[in-house]
């Protein structure tokens, strides 16, 4: 399920950085705009300690984590909608991730060149909302020309098309990101928003203030005031310092990644943080597999049922379903081992409409 999340921002706010550290890539990580011209992506795994506990539990040949695709995109500027600065360029990459994690500059370092002249993050989220609710509302006249002329006809299907488009059009030249429409939409104007248009303010965004060293666990003015902007928008915000994420990438061991955040005093690296929240940007959860030979995490999409799920392994799981063998991961965890499960009655044996819970253990039979 190769579903990506895309990396975008102005030039400057430390997002090659902080691909960098997540991928362990070689993103061109430098102080100037448009260091990186080409959308670099990587494939990162998702940490997950059930995965590990079920590992330890099982004693599998193999352990077999899933992933998500992270894509570094270019940074952005003033002007790109209307293609300054290779803009049609990025805005092109960034329609075809499925959502956006959008970094925002909260420290201060005269060092690092700041494309504006000084650290907002205010000002540079309003930047790039503009450039893409711009880009948009081009994108939705256009449509708006065609369904017009065919809604003349009185076709019941282009009279809703004009309405939706009417809509986000007003939502649009408000200044206010289509996706904040999504909620009041039936499954066609979602549709309409989402992928028949591909709205780049349809995409789920997750915001990500980039602090120094010593505003990770407390933030700082500028977190502050970001936060703020962003209250009425329902989107997560998380702080990261994409300098020590690279520190702790560039170690060798987990033994010195360890020592290093025990003296910094997180629990565990920024990244992991971020990866959870991408996965979960998504609308992804885990399901997994475990045998002898292999312990393994699968990823669905939240809310598919079991023939779907059995898919993700192979098409001919999907096409020939049968049932499939549920276990609870708690019950796993408390029993030990399948064996024991079954002993309890703890194995629940699913049809086709059952709908994959996060964490689940499954075994699919299948006929072909």
């Amino acid at each position: 399920m190769a579903l990506q999340c895309g990396i975008v921002g102005l030039p400057n706010v430390g997002k090659s950085t902080l691909f960098n550290a997540l991928t362990s890539g070689k993103a061109l990580a430098a102080n100037y705009p448009f260091a990186t011209k080409d959308p670099n992506v990587g494939v990162i795994t998702v940490p997950d300690a059930r995965l590990d506990k079920l590992s330890e539990l099982v004693n599998p040949q193999r352990i077999v984590p899933t992933t998500v695709e992270i894509v570094d995109i270019a940074g952005l500027i003033k002007g790109a909608s209307q293609g300054e600065g290779l803009g049609n360029q990025f805005l092109a990459n960034i329609r075809e991730v499925d959502a956006i994690v959008h970094v925002v500059r909260c420290f201060d370092d005269d060092n690092v060149v700041h494309v504006d002249g000084s650290v907002n993050p205010v000002r540079d989220k309003e930047i790039i909302d503009l450039e893409l609710g711009l880009k948009d509302l081009e994108t939705v006249e256009k449509r708006l020309e065609k369904v017009i002329r065919a809604a003349k006809a009185g076709s019941k299907d282009d009279l809703k098309a004009l309405d939706i488009l009417n809509r986000v059009k007003a939502h649009l030249e408000s200044g206010r990101p289509s996706r904040e429409l999504l909620a009041d939409l039936d499954d066609d104007g979602k549709t309409l928003v989402m992928r028949d248009l591909s709205l780049l303010t349809s995409k789920p965004t997750l915001y990500v203030c980039n602090v120094d060293e010593g505003s990770m666990e407390s933030g700082n003015a500028h977190t502050r005031a970001f936060a703020a902007s962003v209250a009425g928008e329902n989107v997560e915000v998380i702080a990261i310092c994409a300098g020590i994420e690279a520190q702790i990438a560039d170690m060798e061991t987990l033994e010195e990644r360890a020592e290093f955040l025990e003296m910094m005093g997180p629990s565990e690296p920024g990244k992991n943080k971020l990866i959870r929240a991408c996965y979960t940007l998504l609308n992804l959860i885990t399901y997994f597999t475990a045998g002898e030979k292999e312990v393994r995490a699968w990823t669905v999409r939240n809310g598919a049922k079991a023939p779907e799920a059995a898919g993700v392994i192979h098409s001919d799981f999907e096409k020939g379903f049968i049932r499939a063998e549920v276990i609870k991961y708690n019950d796993f965890v408390h029993f030990g081992s399948e064996a024991k499960v079954k002993e309890a009655g703890k194995m629940a044996v699913e049809g086709k409409e059952y709908v994959v819970t996060d964490g689940d253990i499954m075994h699919f039979r299948f006929n072909v």
